[in-house]
């Protein structure tokens, strides 16, 4: 049997770390094997862990408490690691996507990934592969491809990482209660990120919100 591939698990669901682990490490898993050493839920353990843990790849969520997926392979840019990075986020927006392969990761899947998808993703990214879904890979090809920097919008940096992930989806047309299953969240969080987005953004309801989502083409 081939040496087992040793994974640290970053997200700051304990569900979908328990979820993921099940699905990457029971006795129906494919080969090969993948041994979960490790698992933080926010940027600061993240580091510590994989630190002490020295994985061969870390499955990384983009939005954490302390930072981003992208703090955390920049808090261990002097360790000199040979591990890798593969990020798992329900965002599928290029902004995202963008700045933790800028920060160093070497692919980029989302929650909606099959079982078998993702252990193959993990086991691709462990050879050295760079694994992403096509629409996501354009977003990385059109960001590498020109040598000016990705412009910045003044008014999105208002929000924080949470709240432009709400944004996206409210923008999309879902109701607060399918946001906050799709962000595993409560509804109350979401209308109180919602308010927050409003407010900073000075619209008043949550179609002008998707009328300034749509003119910066986030939705």
């Amino acid at each position: 049997m081939s040496e087992p591939i040793r994974l640290v698990l970053v997200d700051d669901h304990a569900l979908i770390r328990a979820g993921v682990r099940s699905e990457l490490t029971g006795p129906d898993a494919a080969a090969p094997p993948i041994e979960v050493v490790g698992e933080a839920d926010s940027v600061e353990d993240a580091v510590q862990v994989i630190r002490a843990t020295r994985p061969d790849v870390v499955l990384l969520d983009v939005h954490l408490p302390g930072g981003g997926g992208h703090a955390v392979i920049e808090g261990l840019r002097g360790d000199k690691l040979d591990t890798r990075f593969l990020a798992l986020s329900v965002s599928d927006a290029a902004d995202d996507v963008i700045g933790v392969v800028r920060a160093g990761a070497r692919g980029y899947v989302t929650k909606t990934i099959a079982a078998a998808d993702l252990h193959e993703a993990i086991v691709r990214v462990h050879g050295g592969d760079a694994v992403f879904s096509p629409r996501l890979a354009g977003f990385v090809l059109d960001a590498f491809a020109s040598e000016e920097p990705v412009p910045l919008d003044p008014e999105l940096d208002r929000l924080t990482a949470r709240e432009r992930e709400v944004l996206r989806l409210i923008a999309r047309g879902y109701a607060y209660k399918e946001v906050a299953s799709r962000l595993h969240l409560s509804v109350k969080t979401i209308e109180t990120h919602v308010s927050a987005v409003l407010r900073k953004l000075q619209l008043s309801n949550r179609y002008q919100l998707t009328a300034w989502a749509n003119e910066r083409r986030l939705i």
